[in-house]
């Protein structure tokens, strides 16, 4: 929704990269071009024109000329007038002292308010409460049989006692079948009925400029006394946004936005002009297609999404939805215990990270990610469901232990799994590195190829980048000698020379942590002072 946003004002703050002071005319440079970048995020053009004449106004003061790194003080005052702009702080559902909580949903037609319905009821239920929809919808065809439906996949009951308009009739005609007022208000009683103490009343979708079912909107306030109005927007409409707004707020005064579609490609000026203009905050958004795809909307944190910081706090909140504990302390117990990491546990981890959802939405949630862009547009969501298959496929020996599996067995693996033999090996082959990494963490942490999980360092057995576990050939002394005993101490010499003498020269010739040997012959290692643990480097000492 924000990547055309992103990358504009992005590009804009590298400009400011490098310099230790700021001119004015750099900061005007940088806040005309964000006016731009707002501009063509079709952002309502008083927002931008408040948005620039602020961040103008900071960035000309002392937080900034007087900054160590003047660059990093600009991006600090834009994430925190977006924020502003966003509705300042996280707002939560009021909820009623005496239930039931009575919500109800308005908005335009198309702008996904029955769907929305359905997410909302998951996510209170999954919060502990008991919600019902009410179906007061009697407008829009199939509109009653659609709540039902999102109400089964949601685990929710339904209020429906008409089955809504299946032609097209006129609101205002007296044979319209069944009152959306009288739904409403028998919703409520139902629900106080059978003890349910959230209530999510669905009004039909309409036009702004469409009086007659505002004022049935109008209507169905007044009967229920809600105590949450959600105005549900379509976060992809650009500069009506504001208008559509303004109409619902003055014909039916909503509490709180919800923004749907917030996964289309559109430039999202909506999300940045309705809380500005309105006075009400954003609390919810629709991030997708399925009924889990919603989320409280943070404005810090959407902030930090459009300028490219990532979400990491919503990141972990879905992991902590989606993760099973007793599996995450099974694995760390199986790491800790230094217990091989096995296909079994990689297939376990998959279909955790499933749960997740969109593997693109989770990466980009990512701090920087923006700059990898194409990358992830280019992400095949597919290639989990490959390397599943591919497990799967394996009979649970082979999963324990991937070494037995033979020609023949990848052969019978790849027919199974509907792949190549190739992409098997593929696999077993980044198992494998896997599998190393896993090693190298249970006994310390460190990169593979390194003893005791020791950091690789060039020029060290196992580090650096062409080592591979070899020491580097020692230097090429200009003129040596061919004598054997001159030739050695001519390197020892070098030798000195190039570690510049001081401390580390003081030390006798031949000698190995400022210990020397004697009569040319090595000193003895159990005399040496070894850090503890370091004779695992000399053979298991």
């Amino acid at each position: 929704m924000f990547n055309s946003l992103s990358d504009r004002l992005t590009a804009t703050f590298k400009n400011l990269r490098g310099k230790g002071r700021l001119s004015e005319a750099d900061i005007d440079a940088t806040v005309r071009e964000i006016r731009r970048a707002l501009l063509d995020a079709d952002v309502a053009v008083p927002v931008v024109r408040e948005f620039a004449a602020a961040v103008r106004e900071r960035a000309l003061g002392v937080e900034v000329s007087g900054a160590l790194n003047p660059a990093q003080q600009v991006v600090k005052i834009v994430n925190a007038e977006l924020v502003e702009i966003l509705g300042g702080q996280t707002r939560s559902l009021q909820l009623a002292k005496t239930p039931p909580t009575v919500i109800m949903l308005a908005g335009l037609q198309g702008a996904g308010k029955t769907t929305l319905a359905g997410k909302l009821a998951l996510a209170l239920k999954e919060q502990g409460h008991t919600p019902l929809l009410v179906a007061a919808d009697l407008q829009r065809p199939n509109a009653v049989t659609q709540l039902s439906v999102v109400a089964d996949r949601a685990g929710v009951p339904v209020f429906a006692p008409h089955p809504g308009n299946t032609g097209a009739t006129d609101p205002a005609d007296d044979t319209v079948i069944g009152d959306p007022v009288s739904v409403a208000r028998e919703g409520v009683a139902q629900a106080r009925a059978k003890q349910h103490d959230v209530v999510i009343v669905d009004t039909a979708g309409r036009l702004g400029v469409d009086r007659l079912l505002m004022q049935q909107a109008a209507d169905i306030r007044a009967a229920i006394t809600p105590d949450e109005v959600l105005f549900v927007i379509d976060a992809m409409i650009g500069q009506d946004a504001v208008t559509t707004a303004q109409a619902f707020l003055d014909g039916v005064d909503f509490t709180g936005v919800v923004l749907s579609k917030l996964d289309g490609d559109a430039r999202g000026g909506a999300a940045l002009s309705v809380a500005k203009v309105t006075g009400r905050p954003i609390m919810f958004a629709s991030t997708g297609e399925k009924l889990t795809d919603f989320e409280v909307f943070h404005p810090d944190r959407m902030a930090s999404r459009i300028l490219d910081m990532g979400d990491v706090l919503t990141l972990i909140e879905q992991a902590e939805r989606a993760f099973d504990a007793d599996e995450a302390e099974k694995m760390a117990a199986k790491v800790a215990g230094g217990e091989d990491f096995t296909l079994g546990d990689f297939l376990v981890q998959m279909q955790q990270m499933k749960k997740l959802g969109s593997m693109k939405k989770m990466l980009g949630m990512m701090p920087g990610m923006a700059q990898m862009r194409e990358q992830l547009e280019n992400f095949d969501e597919r290639e989990v469901d490959r390397v599943q298959a591919i497990i799967q496929s394996m009979t649970p020996a082979e999963r324990d232990n991937p070494k037995i599996i033979n020609g023949s067995r990848r052969a019978r693996i790849a027919r199974g799994s509907g792949q190549t033999t190739t992409a098997v090996n593929g696999l077993l082959d980044r198992f494998t590195q896997a599998q190393k990494m896993m090693r190298q963490m249970a006994r310390g942490g460190g990169v593979p190829g390194m003893p005791g999980g020791m950091p690789g360092m060039p020029g060290m057995p196992g580090g650096g980048k062409k080592a591979r576990g070899k020491q580097a050939p020692a230097r090429k002394v200009k003129g040596k000698s061919g004598n054997p005993a001159k030739r050695a101490q001519q390197e020892r010499e070098a030798m000195q020379r190039a570690l510049g003498g001081g401390a580390r020269s003081a030390a006798p010739a031949g000698s190995a942590f400022g210990v020397g040997a004697q009569d040319g012959e090595p000193a003895n290692v159990d005399d040496l002072q070894l850090p503890a643990g370091f004779d695992k480097l000399l053979g298991g000492r």
